[in-house]
């Protein structure tokens, strides 16, 4: 897998509309057109990182690169959790992250709640180890503060 940290940028679009219904856990998705162009040796599973929606501030997050096994998608996905209430809906929004650490590999579960609970210990460490220095620097990258329009992918 590549090294880290990787960003990433692009719209936001409607997923399948569970992160918020189902799970309780709003995510932003990507267009598949980013997902896409993520580089194939991109491990599938759940990552930490920084993620900020247009030209707002920088906040934790969490995403899910791959297919959800508990949903049994056939199309590869980046949901993005970030930690942070918003008031309103930001389809279309230009969302980008930075991809700063791996939790743990993608992985079926056995019920909706033992999904939940495992997002929800993903959420906590990511909160925990976002807060390391290593990772508190990336939170003020550059890639933050410009190219906010530009569409990209890569390191």
């Amino acid at each position: 897998m590549r090294i880290l940290p990787f960003f990433c940028r692009g719209e936001v679009v409607r997923g399948f509309g569970r992160g918020s219904k189902q799970l309780g856990i709003p995510t932003a998705n990507f267009s598949e057109q980013v997902v896409d162009s993520l580089p194939a040796d991109v491990s599938t599973g759940i990552y930490y990182g920084w993620a900020s929606v247009g030209s707002g501030d920088v906040h934790k997050m969490v995403v899910s690169i791959g297919w959800n096994p508990y949903y049994k998608n056939v199309k590869k996905s980046m949901e993005t959790h970030i930690i942070h209430t918003f008031k309103e809906d930001f389809y279309g929004e230009v969302l980008s992250v930075a991809v700063v650490g791996y939790l743990r590999p993608e992985k079926n579960f056995d019920s909706l709640e033992s999904l939940i609970s495992a997002i929800q210990g993903d959420i906590e460490e990511a909160k925990k180890q976002l807060d390391l220095p290593e990772h508190l620097k990336l939170k003020d990258d550059n890639f933050f503060q410009v190219g906010k329009g530009k569409i990209t992918n890569g390191h």
